[in-house]
């Protein structure tokens, strides 16, 4: 898909952003929102790194999937910083509130991470054994098919990495519901994937 959208095949290239959407909506909502609030929508930061990702596919090098998710997370790392640029001029400006590049670069990586790890404590499927970057696009996937409820509790504490107690606070539940839901979150994920993986 990546030779045939470089060739200039304009559904390849809409098929080939299509299946990363998912990944950058997760990322991005992870960031907006541990560091941002309301501040910013996550559509937007979603549909502005794609296009910019379309506008300069030409200049992508990679020959891989995981090169083009690692280029992908570049565009986005470089939008979230340009609106956390954005919040704090907007306040009092203060030059060590100022957040550089590789800050937000490692912020956006940590999520990735934690993305890449939400089953690593599961039996291993045919999904946990593809490559980190690929498992990543697979697990943001199936997120977006879970329930909201499912996929907020995954997204706050697997994901943003919040503590049960946080997550509680987060979602207006007790601190044991909390912990079932995110069982049952998993759980329901990890079926999901399963099933993805079946012929």
């Amino acid at each position: 898909m990546l030779k045939a959208a470089r060739n200039g095949d304009a559904a390849a290239l809409s098929t080939l952003f299509g299946l990363y959407q998912n990944y950058v909506r997760l990322l991005a909502a992870s960031q907006i929102r541990a560091r941002l609030r309301v501040r910013a929508s996550e559509s937007d930061v979603v549909q502005e790194t794609l296009l910019n990702a379309a506008r300069g596919f030409s200049e992508f090098r990679g020959n891989t999937g995981g090169e083009f998710v690692t280029w992908l997370r570049a565009i986005l790392t470089r939008k979230i910083q340009t609106l956390i640029q954005t919040h704090v001029d907007a306040q009092v400006r203060d030059v060590r509130r100022e957040i550089s590049l590789d800050t937000v670069g490692k912020w956006v990586d940590q999520s990735s991470v934690r993305l890449e790890n939400v089953l690593a404590a599961s039996d291993p499927t045919p999904v946990t054994q593809l490559a980190n970057q690929e498992r990543s696009v697979c697990v943001a996937n199936a997120l977006a098919q879970l329930s909201e409820d499912h996929r907020e509790v995954l997204l706050l504490r697997s994901i943003e990495g919040l503590s049960f107690p946080e997550v509680a606070d987060q979602m207006n539940r007790s601190h044991g519901a909390v912990r079932m839901l995110w069982l049952r979150a998993i759980e329901a994920l990890r079926d999901k994937l399963q099933t993805e993986s079946e012929p």
